[in-house]
C-alpha cells in the first residue's frame, strides 16, 4: 500500500471513533488536506476506508469499519472470481500446452483454491471474532 494510504489508514484504524475529518486527518498526521483526501479515494477503491456526510453538514467524515478486514476479504472474493473468468478466457487463447497458458493454469488452480478455502477461513473468523468478544465482555473474576 502507498506510503499515504497507509498512514490515513492507520490513522483512522487507531482513532477510538474509527472516523475523521479531512482537517482532522490532515492534523493528525501533519499533512495536507489534499494528501489525505487522494490517500482516502485510494482506500476506498479498496473498501478499506469509506466518505460519509452527516445530513445538514458539508465536511466529509472518513470512516474505517469494524469489520474492515472481513468486508476486503469478502469483496477480493467476488474480484476473484471475476478474474478467474478473465484467466479461462486467456487460457483458451494462448493454450492451455503453451508456457504463457501453463502460467495461467496454474493462477486459475490457485484462485480456485482460494475461492474453495476462503468460506472457510471466515467461518473461523466468525467464530474466533465472537470468542473474543465474549472474552471482553466477561465479569472480571478477581
Amino acid at each position: 500500500m502507498p506510503r499515504m494510504p497507509a498512514r490515513v489508514f492507520v490513522g483512522l484504524l487507531a482513532t477510538d471513533s474509527g472516523r475523521l475529518t479531512a482537517a482532522e486527518m490532515a492534523e493528525l498526521l501533519q499533512v495536507s488536506p489534499a494528501a489525505v483526501s487522494g490517500a482516502v479515494r485510494y482506500l476506498t477503491q479498496l473498501n478499506l476506508a469509506s466518505r460519509e456526510r452527516e445530513p445538514g453538514s458539508r465536511r466529509d467524515h472518513y470512516r474505517v469499519h469494524d469489520d474492515v478486514w472481513y468486508e476486503a476479504a469478502i469483496r477480493r472474493e467476488q474480484l476473484m472470481v471475476r478474474w478467474e473468468t478473465s484467466i479461462r478466457e486467456g487460457v483458451e487463447v494462448l493454450g492451455p500446452e503453451t508456457p504463457a497458458g501453463s502460467r495461467l493454469t496454474e493462477t486459475l488452480a490457485f484462485f480456485e483454491f482460494l475461492e474453495e478455502e476462503i468460506p472457510a477461513v471466515l467461518d473461523r473468523w466468525r467464530a474466533r471474532k465472537a470468542k473474543l468478544r465474549e472474552g471482553r465482555s466477561a465479569p472480571d473474576p478477581g
